[in-house]
């Protein structure tokens, strides 16, 4: 597929609230395998279609158990609570400590717009929130409890650590 372009903080798609995805087209697939490389290239662990420029309801993540497809996801339950680092695709080479449910359970539709519940704790938790954010037109720096920081880490560091 292809690897789009992340869209970054400044850029007006970032602010609007995503419109619901009613049927699977081909151009609909192909943008969630776009999503897919995209977040890979980038290392990222999550990417809603707004950071490509595509005001719709689809996220893709994946924490390292595989991905995960979600098309007009919603939040049903949260609880608990964690506090940590969270970054941002959109907003390169930064971040900022922000409060997150530590378990969420949501609902949205897979890849075949079949309905799934699911629920995460910790990391999985923390993506959810922060992918269901950007449909609605948020990013984590709202909720940053001490402001945007740089980030502490090379691309080098991370090089370094896998070998």
């Amino acid at each position: 597929m292809a690897i789009r372009e992340i869209r970054v903080v400044g850029d007006d798609i970032l602010t609007k609230k995503c419109k619901e995805v009613k049927m699977i087209t081909p151009r609909t697939e192909t943008l969630i395998f776009d999503m897919l490389d995209t977040m890979y290239e980038e290392m990222g662990v999550g990417l809603a279609a707004p950071q490509v420029g595509i005001l719709k309801r689809i996220v893709v993540i994946d924490i390292g158990e595989g991905p995960i497809i979600m098309i007009n996801p919603e939040i049903l339950e949260t609880s608990g609570e964690q506090t940590g680092e969270e970054g941002c695709l959109s907003l390169p080479g930064k971040y900022g400590i922000v409060t997150r449910p530590n378990h969420v359970k949501v609902r949205f539709q897979d890849e075949h717009m079949d309905t799934v519940e699911m629920e995460g704790e910790g990391l999985l938790a923390r993506a959810f929130c922060h992918e269901i954010d950007h449909l609605e037109g948020k990013m984590y720096m709202e909720l940053a409890e001490d402001g945007i920081h740089d980030n502490k880490y090379t691309e080098e560091d991370y090089l370094n650590e896998e070998e």
